[in-house]
């Protein structure tokens, strides 16, 4: 009788194929979305439209633009994930639109400076706010905040590197405690509005305290707070049947997120005027403590709970942008490397780890955030440039999924606006951040553009990630 072959006898006459299953769904997806989007800021503090605005009225129809502005640039964002089906987001359309060098800056901008910031600001929110029932009515101690932190981070980590199909069923638990949340808030707001509480919405478009020069600043704020909705374009290739499911997700996303939080605020006004709200530190628990009495200690939890889905949507989008930035050469090739049981780009998610913990200890984040932020905006707009172009470039490319031109012309010309705002009203931080980017490209012609690197470099490049990767995975 033959011989039975070996596992390893069958893998070599059979290519045996590790790569990421296809386990986004339309529900996934739309938590995802969701899940990023809403963070912190419509529980803490929805007051800077308010301020820059001048008026209730006004704040309103900030809200409701700002969302329309960020449906446009989502529905682009859908064409270039229909018609380029590969994931990692603004790196691989920058990448197809415009080439290696700008797409590796982006990489770059990301990895030095924006995820690990961004990271650890949620993350501290996270923090603080997981912590405050516990020390109420007194102060937090700021370590016991860090190490909270420290464990929120931890766990996100450690589940993205142990399963997809279970982070995304806690991501959608996570959204829909958000959900929760707000509608804990919309419900009381709306029945007090139906019982005619409408004193605060009497002149609610006066504009004496209105400055045309601030509704630029009004609508920087307000972009800010719907940005996320670009995350589910970072695991293109894991969508199922991304044709129907990228743009089905997107349309329904953004319809929830611009309802809950126009009628969020909506909310806040039929029980605060609007100087109660500029005034107040943390919106959402005051309103609560005026509706609810004592259940109003429940906010903050459900807080940090949004900022937990914020954590775990973020690591779970911009791990696929290292993965596939590895797969086209331009970081180490561990980073693409996927768990044989797993099927979780497990170097890729840890990556940002040490970076972030250290950052929470000790870096000055809300600085480093305020030099970055222009940098999204300005990488986002010339992403949807990039499609404009491509339409021009490469008109045969299949596209299933197509806008109206003006679409991404709109969208593009807002986010060049808002860069030029951030140039215009901050030029030191702004330059700063511009500066911290372009380091990027002698970057670039070191670790890239010389293919031929000497091999002890590369051997050397290959043993930091693999022992930080290592650490790192013993550490969880």
């Amino acid at each position: 009788t033959a011989k039975k072959p070996s596992y390893w006898e069958r893998g070599s006459r059979e290519k045996l194929k590790v790569e990421l299953g296809k386990k986004v769904t339309l529900l996934r997806g739309i938590s995802i979305i969701i899940g990023t989007i809403i963070g912190a800021g419509i529980f803490i503090s929805p007051k800077g439209i308010l301020k820059h605005s001048g008026s209730v009225g006004m704040s309103l129809i900030v809200w409701i633009a700002c969302g329309v502005l960020s449906l446009f640039g989502a529905l682009s964002y859908a064409e270039l994930g229909t018609c380029i089906k590969k994931s990692g987001g603004h790196y691989t359309y920058i990448l197809e639109a415009f080439g290696p060098q700008v797409a590796f800056i982006r990489l770059w901008a990301e990895l030095i400076a924006i995820r690990p910031a961004a990271t650890a600001v949620i993350s501290l929110a996270f923090g603080q706010y997981i912590l405050e029932p516990l020390f109420m009515p007194c102060g937090i101690p700021p370590m016991a905040v860090k190490l909270a932190t420290t464990i929120g981070i931890t766990s996100i980590m450690y589940l993205n590197s142990m399963s997809v199909t279970w982070t995304a069923r806690i991501q959608i638990f996570l959204t829909f405690s958000k959900l929760l949340a707000i509608s804990i808030i919309i419900v009381p707001g709306m029945y007090q509005l139906f019982k005619g509480e409408t004193r605060n919405f009497e002149n609610a478009f006066e504009l004496n305290n209105a400055k045309l020069s601030e509704m630029p600043l009004a609508f920087y704020s307000g972009m800010y707070a719907y940005s996320g909705w670009f995350y589910l374009n970072f695991l293109t290739e894991e969508v199922d049947n991304p044709e129907r499911t990228m743009p089905l997700a997107i349309y329904i996303s953004m319809a929830i997120v611009t309802f809950c939080y126009v009628l969020t605020n909506v909310a806040y006004y039929t029980v605060m005027s609007a100087d109660e709200i500029l005034a107040s530190d943390a919106v959402a628990v005051t309103f609560a403590e005026k509706m609810m009495g004592n259940f109003s200690i429940v906010v903050p939890v459900f807080v940090a709970l949004s900022c937990y889905g914020s954590m775990n949507g973020g690591v779970f989008a911009i791990s696929r942008m290292f993965f596939v930035a590895s797969r086209e050469g331009q970081l180490p090739e561990i980073l693409s490397m996927i768990h044989v049981r797993r099927h979780t780009p497990l170097a890729a998610v840890l990556i940002l780890y040490p970076i972030t913990i250290l950052q929470v200890f000790v870096g000055d984040i809300y600085s480093l955030l305020n030099f970055m932020s222009f940098l999204r905006w300005l990488f986002i707009g010339l992403v949807v440039l990039g499609l404009i172009y491509l339409r021009y470039t490469k008109p045969d490319l299949p596209r299933p999924f197509k806008v109206p031109l003006f679409i991404p012309v709109v969208f593009s010309l807002t986010c060049f606006f808002m860069v030029f705002l951030s140039l215009y009203s901050d030029p030191v931080n702004t330059g700063i951040g511009f500066a911290i980017s372009l380091t990027g490209i002698p970057a670039y012609y070191i670790f890239i553009y010389f293919k031929h690197k000497p091999k002890w470099l590369q051997r050397a490049l290959g043993k930091l990630l693999l022992v930080q990767w290592t650490m790192t995975f013993s550490s969880t």
